[in-house]
């Protein structure tokens, strides 16, 4: 029989297990301006930066395997969403609020395999206010943010990107000075207490970037800036 204790000391096992699997994770950091929504981050191999939707942005961070399997999920309900109701439908919120039940019973549940990973979810309205980042968890909990948002293995990494995040991005002119500003912004998040113009810290890694881009009067409101793509 298990008891409370057991089962309070398996769900700490689990978060510790899953931590420590994702730690290491290449950060994503995320901001909003007049364009649209810039995203950034570094990849090993397949890209990291995905569209879910007509307005709806994904970047994600953990197990390969579980990175692509939640994309895919997002996707699926995300298109049976709209075609069953209309676009306009289609929200972060109601993306994140189905996908976050199934990751939760996941995490809670010992004979399955928990979901190993953090994703962050995008939704650009029409105006950069309205704009809306929320970040899932794990454990299926999420958090909400405005304005920017970041998504990585630790808090300290988040300590380390928000001031090159205020001083570089959210001051930027261009996009193009956006990009590069959430380029520092990822580095200061993966430099640790080393440096983050070492090289040896993107060896290896493709910077990637896109925009969500904001007006609808365009043939595809995704757009890659950096990267080449799937590899």
């Amino acid at each position: 029989m298990i008891t409370p204790y057991d089962w309070q000391e398996g769900m700490a096992h689990r978060a510790q297990y899953i931590e420590g699997r994702i730690v290491s994770g290449v950060p994503v950091v995320a901001v909003s301006r007049p364009e649209g929504i810039v995203a950034a981050a570094f990849r090993r191999r397949s890209r990291k930066i995905y569209e879910v939707y007509d307005r709806l942005m994904y970047a994600a961070i953990g197990q390969q395997s579980d990175v692509e399997s939640l994309r895919v999920a997002a996707i699926d309900f995300a298109h049976r969403e709209g075609f069953q109701r209309s676009e306009q439908d289609v929200t972060v919120q109601r993306v994140v609020n189905a996908l976050s039940q199934p990751i939760k019973s996941a995490f809670a549940n010992f004979q399955s395999a928990p979901w190993v990973g953090k994703a962050l979810f995008m939704e650009v309205c029409e105006a950069p206010e309205g704009d809306r980042y929320y970040c899932l968890e794990y454990d299926g909990d999420f958090v909400v943010d405005s304005g920017w948002s970041w998504l990585a293995g630790s808090a300290e990494a988040g300590d380390r990107i928000a001031p090159v995040v205020a001083e570089r991005v959210l001051k930027a002119g261009s996009v193009q000075e956006a990009v590069e500003g959430l380029r520092a912004a990822v580095l200061a998040g993966m430099a640790g207490e080393g440096a983050p113009d070492d090289p040896a810290l993107v060896e290896g890694l493709t910077f990637e970037a896109a925009l969500l881009q904001r007006h609808a009067a365009v043939d595809r409101r995704f757009r890659i800036l950096a990267g080449d793509g799937d590899r």
